[in-house]
């Protein structure tokens, strides 16, 4: 096992915020994990995932031991009557597995085509795009216990997802405070493997604008997998910057969910704004349009922007990987001040996707 010093995490991050890992240990395997949690100068002390970093705001140097995930290798685990199960290891590139899943005949994914970050981090935030989320995919994944050093497995049901959410980003009962009954493995797990069930009887998910406009334009009704990728990914490059030419994070904020009540008082006060009614009746606004609307797109604190193409996303205006790009506060600072615009045009909290570290 090798403990690299003061490693700097620029490439290592997608916003490319000049920060560094004061001790680094990479993971390729089980093994690794338990060279770690073995080392005397180590057990006990706080430790911190890293898988593709493209989820993470850093606002500083990195004071507990990074575990920079680097499980590799994706198969189809085996098929049953109706659906292929394949698995990739957590230090898989997301978008490059999805890739993999179509050439290879197992589609499902393709509407989470291009989605940064590694296998690893999508149970982790739930990731989705397009009308899929990772649940709706999801078998099981295999997890080993940074605290016991015990391996796991876990089905959907015990991830217990959420939107943008699941049981790896919340305490667990002894973390909080007593009274409250909580289950959750933040800062404990480190996933080592995922599974996916892929439907062989495949229908495309549809019914948003932007794949709306792709079928009128190119005549198709009933398009396939490969062409719902090929539309995903020309729609999220038109409108997203690509991480390795402009620093940023994906989408900053999440979603707000508010009943029909309230979304009827905001489009009583601004009739445009974008939103869609949920199966339960709620209804989920555009976090884009609310930031858009308070007039934040292409705004800047400091080197910290919003994008000009997408409010959603927040940008890195520096040269971050030559050693002078954004800071984690200059980050942080324009995202609370959007948040506090909506608040008080809109009464509505906006919340960070990024994990803040």
């Amino acid at each position: 096992m090798l403990v690299q010093k003061n490693v700097p995490l620029q490439s290592f991050n997608t916003f490319h915020i000049v920060a560094k890992a004061h001790a680094l240990v990479r993971i390729s395997g089980e093994s690794d994990v338990q060279a770690v949690l073995a080392d005397p100068k180590i057990v006990g002390k706080p430790k911190f995932v890293l898988g593709g970093g493209s989820n993470i705001v850093l606002t500083g140097d990195v004071k507990p031991l990074v575990l920079k995930v680097e499980v590799m290798g994706r198969r189809l685990l085996r098929e049953t009557a109706k659906a292929f199960i394949v698995e990739a290891g957590a230090g898989e590139n997301w978008h490059d597995f999805v890739t993999w899943t179509l050439e290879a005949g197992y589609p499902g994914l393709e509407n989470m085509a291009l989605i940064p970050g590694t296998v690893g981090a999508s149970p982790v935030q739930n990731i989705g795009a397009y009308g899929v989320e990772l649940q709706d995919r999801f078998d099981s994944l295999d997890a080993i216990d940074l605290q016991t050093g015990q391996m796991f497995t876990l089905n959907a049901a015990q991830c217990a997802f959420g939107y943008r959410d699941s049981v790896f980003k919340h305490a667990s009962a002894s973390d909080i405070d007593a009274g409250h009954q909580a289950l959750g493995l933040k800062d404990r797990a480190l996933i080592l493997r995922v599974r996916f069930v892929l439907p062989k009887t495949w229908k495309p998910v549809l019914g948003y604008a932007d794949i709306d406009k792709k079928m009128a334009e190119q005549g198709v009704s009933q398009p396939t997998a490969q062409q719902l990728f090929d539309w995903v990914c020309a729609i999220r490059r038109a409108k997203l910057p690509d991480p390795d030419v402009i620093g940023n994070a994906g989408s900053f904020f999440k979603n707000p969910t508010v009943t029909s009540e309230q979304c009827a008082d905001i489009i009583a006060r601004d009739p445009k704004v974008v939103h869609y009614v949920l199966a339960d009746g709620s209804v989920k606004l555009a976090a884009g349009w609310l930031i858009d609307a308070c007039g934040w797109r292409g705004k800047s604190v400091g080197q910290a922007g919003v994008y000009e193409k997408q409010a959603l996303v927040l940008v890195n205006r520096g040269t971050g990987l030559a050693g002078s790009g954004v800071t984690g506060g200059e980050v942080m600072t324009l995202a609370k001040a959007i948040q506090t615009s909506v608040y008080e045009r809109f009464g509505i909290r906006l919340e960070t996707e990024p994990v803040i570290i």
